[in-house]
């Protein structure tokens, strides 16, 4: 039986964001804009079914025009192994990050709905009921989405950088996208947890054309590994 997944928007907007770049390691900066496995993450604080569903970004409306802010924080530089602790004192450091200020995206993403027949036995948390179908799915979202409610609380990137949402319904005129256009280079789209030993980052390259990304399916060309 064939599907067609239905697409969501919800607009998302917060006061800081940092996501991260992968290839920063020493001091955190932000990518320009949201990525798509950010994007992914605010969708599945909403709903999320291991196994039965999955969210696919396809498009990310900029609002707000990109500004930045640097903060310096206090961060510990090392990790507890559990079996010694930790003074603070003497691991804390000085660390500058690179973030955007008063963010505002419009994010679409299909829920892809995966049919029982395909569903590997151990991402199934219990046994799937008789009722299992992509409009169950749908009517969970909405009606979480409409009341606001969500498993966890929406980020922008890093945890301290909470994200209010709502979701969309109709687009209002008022509301366009920035007038701009840029490349932004390779960008990370995601990780590839198909095989747990290997996880593969997968990174495409973002363009913006008036303050419109649009995202490539994961299975795309264009994705690169």
């Amino acid at each position: 039986m064939e599907y067609i997944d239905k697409e969501y928007c919800i607009e998302v907007w917060g006061d800081i964001a940092c996501f991260t770049r992968p290839e920063l390691k020493v001091e955190r900066m932000s990518y320009d804009v949201i990525t798509p496995s950010a994007a992914r993450a605010i969708f599945e604080a909403i709903l999320f079914k291991k196994g039965a569903m999955r969210w696919e970004v396809t498009k990310i409306e900029v609002l707000n025009p990109i500004r930045w802010i640097s903060i310096r924080r206090n961060e510990v530089g090392a990790v507890n192994s559990g079996s010694s602790s930790i003074y603070i004192e003497e691991k804390r450091q000085q660390k500058n990050t690179l973030m955007l200020r008063d963010v505002r995206y419009r994010l679409y993403a299909k829920l892809v709905y995966i049919p029982v027949s395909k569903r590997a036995k151990e991402n199934m948390m219990r046994e799937p009921g008789n009722d299992e179908n992509p409009q169950k799915y749908y009517s969970m979202f909405e009606r979480r989405a409409k009341a606001g409610q969500c498993f966890t609380q929406p980020y922008l990137g890093t945890r301290e950088c909470s994200a209010f949402w709502q979701i969309v319904t109709q687009v209002e005129e008022e509301k366009a996208p920035i007038s701009e256009s840029q490349d932004f280079g390779l960008m990370l789209y995601d990780l590839d947890f198909s095989n747990p030993k290997d996880i593969t980052p997968m990174f495409f390259r973002a363009k913006m054309n008036e303050g419109v990304i649009q995202v490539p399916n994961s299975k795309s060309e264009e994705i690169l590994r």
